[in-house]
């Protein structure tokens, strides 16, 4: 391996990549220490009023802050650790050899996108498999000490299966108690029955919904048979409670395979989910590319030497990884919100930003 490694990686290029992943994980290592000091304050009061021990708090709440964070936050981390020890390579001066010794400008950034695409493996594989395990960690722990119910919603419109609509007009997590049901059935584009009701209510033990005062509409071409029920009624319905219920996070804590079934009864369904799940689903897989495209326009715009040192390259650094956050944020909105298409808007923040590398690799001393 070592001989390997000697053959294809010359001296400059195992120091660049010692430097790069040393500041990466440094920089790493600093900001979980800050998160965590930051939330133990923010959320002491919570810790102490639910008694919560410190196995729970160490091994599920900061088991899954701690690795949700640090990947949200990667693309600043990654950025600041380039402009760092490339600003710093360049005050020192020791750019100018490498670029004079008739080594090309992209022959330097050759270790950089080694170590980057190291870093885009483990982000990768992260983001897909480990996150939303760890993530199902802190929002189990935040449901059950951070509040003391869910938001729920209002006026439900669902697509049960190909024939089965309801409507809720509101739902009582504690009780498990929807108001106002409605249950229509169609045959193609003709309701052949309909059955309203003052309230249905869920059976976590039977695992069925008990319809309570309803009346049954049965109807047959020009027939129609109505009946009043003042009891209740047992049926089997293809919904749970959680379906009412308004989580955060809700998406990133569920596995590939749950997401993509979720996926599939979203479509159905119609309930306006699709387009935050579908978002998810692609921004695990392409939110790591943007571990190139930071490590681009950190390259090309630290790697000249300027009055000041690192402090001019950081500063300038820092308002980009920001605006990167911003960018990727209402790249959700425009989905969400907006109507965009999820795989367009997911990729959009990359698209921008590789476009202002590439202008300052242009622009970059060579």
């Amino acid at each position: 391996m070592r001989r390997f490694l000697r053959k294809y990686l010359k001296v400059i290029d195992r120091y660049i990549i010692r430097k790069y992943l040393g500041t990466f994980i440094f920089t790493l290592a600093i900001f979980s220490v800050v998160m965590v000091v930051f939330d133990v304050s923010e959320h002491l009061d919570n810790f102490l009023k639910k008694a919560t021990t410190f196995h729970e708090i160490a091994f599920q709440y900061y088991a899954g802050f701690i690795p949700f964070y640090l990947n949200y936050l990667s693309p600043l981390i990654n950025f600041l650790a380039v402009i760092l020890f490339t600003a710093k390579m360049a005050n020192q001066t020791e750019i100018v050899p490498i670029l004079t010794s008739k080594a090309s400008f992209n022959r330097f950034l050759r270790p950089y996108f080694i170590a980057a695409s190291l870093l885009f493996i483990v982000s990768f594989f992260a983001n897909v498999y480990l996150i939303p395990y760890t993530n199902r960690l802190k929002v189990d722990f935040e449901a059950t000490h951070f509040s003391d119910s869910d938001p729920t919603k209002n006026e439900v419109h669902m697509q049960l299966d190909k024939n089965t609509f309801i409507y809720v007009r509101s739902f009582d997590p504690a009780s498990k108690t929807g108001y106002e049901f409605i249950l229509e059935k169609f045959k193609g584009d003709v309701m052949t029955r309909k059955i309203v009701a003052s309230n249905v209510v869920y059976d976590s033990v039977k695992r069925v919904w008990t319809i309570k005062a309803y009346s049954d509409r049965q109807i047959n071409g020009l027939k129609e048979n109505m009946v009043w029920h003042g009891g209740s009624k047992d049926t089997v319905l293809d919904m749970r409670p959680e379906d009412f219920e308004i989580k955060d996070n809700q998406y990133s804590a569920m596995s590939m395979s749950v997401l993509n079934k979720n996926i599939v009864k979203a479509k159905l369904r119609g309930t306006g989910e699709l387009l935050d799940m579908e978002f998810e689903k692609y921004h695990r897989f392409v939110y790591p590319l943007s571990t190139y495209v930071l490590t681009l326009i950190g390259v090309s715009m630290s790697s000249r030497k300027v009055r000041g040192g690192v402090g001019l390259p950081l500063g300038i650094g820092i308002i980009l990884c920001f605006t990167y956050i911003i960018v990727e944020r209402f790249a959700l909105v425009f989905s969400v919100k907006g109507g965009a298409p999820p795989l367009i808007s997911v990729f959009m923040p990359n698209l921008l930003f590789f476009a202002l590398g590439y202008y300052l690799l242009v622009k970059a001393p060579k």
